[in-house]
C-alpha cells in the first residue's frame, strides 16, 4: 500500500439542510495544495480512515473499493460475472473445481434476494434437511443473503464439516418461510452419473452431467463407455443445472464425441487475443445424441452442447439455456485473493455468440415441477426413440 499521508477536505453545507441540534466541522486549514495525494481515490480513502467516527477494519475498505469497481463494470458494461474473491472464499472456490468441497451439498445460482437452489445433490445434508429445487435461500448464518455475490453467500454456508449453518429459505412450493439448521460435512461431487434407460424398446444410455471441475471428461468417458458395454444404442446427456466449469473440461468433453480438428470454441480477448479450440479426437463410437437443456444450463455446459448440435452430433431437447457468452480468468492476487475477471467472448462452431440469448433447442420441451413424471426427459426418451428408429 503506497505510503499514508493526511488529506484534508474544505467542507460545504447548505444552510436549510443542517438539522436541529447538529453541526459540521468544516476544515479549511489546508486546501488542494496542503500535500495531498493527486489521486482522488487515495484521497478519499486516507480521508476516511483518518477522520471517520468510528474506527475501521482495513479490509472493510479493501474490499468496499474493489467491490465499488466491479459494480462500475456491471454497470457500464452489464457484466455480472466478474467477481473477487478474498483468500478464503477463493479457496472455497478452487474446492469447488476440483471436484470437493466443504457445504451441505447444494448447486445454486445468484438472485438479487439470495441464492436460489438448482439442484440437491444426493445423500447429502440438503437433501435430508428437505430442501427443494428452485427453493430460495435468503439468510444463512444469521446474515442476509439480499445483494451479495453468489460466491459471498455460498462461503456462508460453506464450513468446516460436523459445524452447523442457520437457513431461512422460502420455499419454491409456495408455503411460509422455513428456518433450518443443517450439518456440514465434507462433499464429493461427481461430474457424471450414469444409468440404463429404454427408448422405443431400445437399451439407451442415461447421463446426468452436473459440472465441468478436473477431471469430469474422464468421467464422462467412463461412464458412456459403461453404458455402452451394458447395450446401450443412444445417449440422453441431461445438462439440465450445469452451470459450468473449466473450459478445457468442456473442449476435451466435445472431443469425447467430434472427429480430430472439428472446431469446438473460439475465444476472442483484448489481452490474450483470437484462439480457436479444436477437439482432439473422439474415442467414442458415433450412436444418437439427445442433450437436455434449460435456463440453467450455462457456460462451459453451453460450449459442448453448442458444439455436438453445430457438427449436428446431437439434437438439443429442452428450454433455451442461460447465454453466457463471455469467459472469465482467475488471477490470483498477492493478498492471497483472486480476481474472477471477464477476460474475452467465446463463440460457438457456427460463430455465434450465445450471449443473451442462450442456445435454441431443437425440440422445446419443459419439466413442471409440481408433477411426478419428468416430462422434459421423458420428451428426450422419445426423441432419441425416433432417431433410433430412422437409423436402422
Amino acid at each position: 500500500m503506497p505510503q499514508r499521508r493526511r488529506a484534508f477536505v474544505l467542507g460545504l453545507l447548505a444552510g436549510a439542510a443542517l438539522t436541529a441540534g447538529g453541526f459540521l466541522l468544516a476544515r479549511s486549514d489546508i486546501g488542494p495544495f496542503g500535500g495531498g495525494s493527486t489521486n482522488p481515490v487515495t484521497d478519499v480513502r486516507h480521508t476516511i480512515e483518518e477522520n471517520y467516527y468510528r474506527p475501521l477494519d482495513q479490509t472493510l475498505l479493501d474490499t468496499a473499493s474493489i467491490n465499488g469497481m466491479l459494480a462500475e463494470l456491471k454497470a457500464k458494461f452489464g457484466d455480472k460475472f466478474s467477481h473477487y474473491f478474498d483468500a478464503k472464499t477463493f479457496q472455497a472456490f478452487q474446492d469447488q473445481t476440483s471436484g470437493h468441497f466443504q457445504g451441505i451439498g447444494l448447486t445454486v445460482d445468484g438472485t438479487k434476494r439470495g441464492l436460489r437452489v438448482v439442484r440437491v445433490l444426493p445423500k447429502t445434508p440438503a437433501e435430508r434437511a428437505g430442501i427443494q429445487r428452485n427453493d430460495l435461500i435468503v439468510m444463512a448464518a444469521g446474515r442476509s443473503l439480499k445483494g451479495l455475490s453468489a460466491d459471498a453467500a455460498s462461503s456462508l454456508i460453506k464450513g468446516q464439516p460436523g459445524t452447523a449453518v442457520k437457513l431461512r429459505l422460502i420455499p419454491a412450493d409456495g408455503s411460509g418461510p422455513r428456518n433450518l439448521t443443517v450439518d456440514r460435512a465434507s462433499v464429493r461431487l461427481p461430474a457424471v452419473r450414469g444409468f440404463m434407460s429404454h427408448a422405443a424398446g431400445q437399451k439407451v444410455g442415461y447421463v446426468r452431467f452436473v459440472t465441468f471441475s478436473a477431471g469430469a471428461h474422464g468421467e464422462l468417458e467412463s461412464a458412456v463407455k459403461r453404458l455402452e458395454t451394458h447395450g446401450a444404442k443412444g445417449l440422453v446427456i441431461d445438462m439440465r443445472g450445469n452451470g459450468g466449469g473449466l473450459l478445457d473440461e468442456a473442449v476435451l468433453s466435445a472431443s469425447l464425441f467430434l472427429h480430430e480438428g472439428q472446431l469446438v470454441v473460439s475465444t476472442k480477448s483484448r489481452t490474450q487475443g483470437s484462439r480457436d479450440y479444436d477437439a482432439v479426437g473422439g474415442t467414442l463410437p458415433r450412436v444418437p445424441i439427445v442433450m437436455l437443456i434449460d435456463r440453467d444450463t450455462a457456460s462451459a455446459a453451453e460450449i459442448l452442447t453448442a458444439a455436438l448440435q453445430d457438427h449436428n452430433v446431437a439434437t438439443v431437447v429442452g428450454t433455451r439455456s442461460y447465454g453466457k457468452g463471455v469467459f472469465q480468468d482467475v488471477i490470483q492476487l498477492a493478498s492471497g485473493g483472486a480476481l474472477d475477471l471477464t477476460v474475452g467472448r467465446y463463440f460457438t462452431p457456427d460463430g455465434i455468440s450465445l450471449a443473451p440469448r442462450g442456445i435454441k433447442p431443437d425440440v422445446y420441451a419443459k419439466d413442471d415441477l409440481q408433477t411426478k413424471p419428468d416430462e422434459a426427459l421423458q420428451r428426450g426418451l422419445t426423441v432419441l426413440g425416433n432417431e433410433l428408429k430412422t437409423s436402422k
